[in-house]
């Protein structure tokens, strides 16, 4: 069965730095797009970043210059770089395939980022 597990959260100061990671199993990985999405409460699912089959990425405009999304497909997970963190960067992180397959159903518990001084 398809399952994502995150890691890599906790507490940082402001302009400190975390690196997420999510491992991925179930499903032929390197055949799907991953993307990086973060929920605070009261908040809808944000899509933070996202990486392709072939290396492209995307960001949020709140990001860039800020976050980094790779991936390695001999180990079929996903990683977020986080550099420069602020609070309001703080949210739950999870990682997941937007596609329109099954696939797109699962997600993980989520990584837990908070950014406080």
């Amino acid at each position: 069965q398809v399952q994502l597990v995150e890691s890599g959260g906790g507490l940082v100061q402001p302009g400190g730095s975390l690196r997420l990671s999510c491992l991925a199993s179930g499903f032929t990985f390197r055949m799907y797009r991953m993307g990086w999405y973060r929920q605070v409460p009261g908040n809808q699912r944000e899509l933070v970043a996202s990486v392709g089959t072939d290396g492209d990425t995307n960001y949020v405009d709140s990001v860039k210059g800020r976050f980094t999304i790779s991936r390695d497909n001999a180990k079929n997970t996903v990683y977020l770089q986080m550099n420069s963190l602020r609070p309001e960067d703080t949210a739950v992180y999870y990682c997941h395939a937007p596609s329109r397959l099954a696939v797109s159903t699962y997600w993980g518990q989520g990584t837990r980022v908070t950014v406080s001084s």
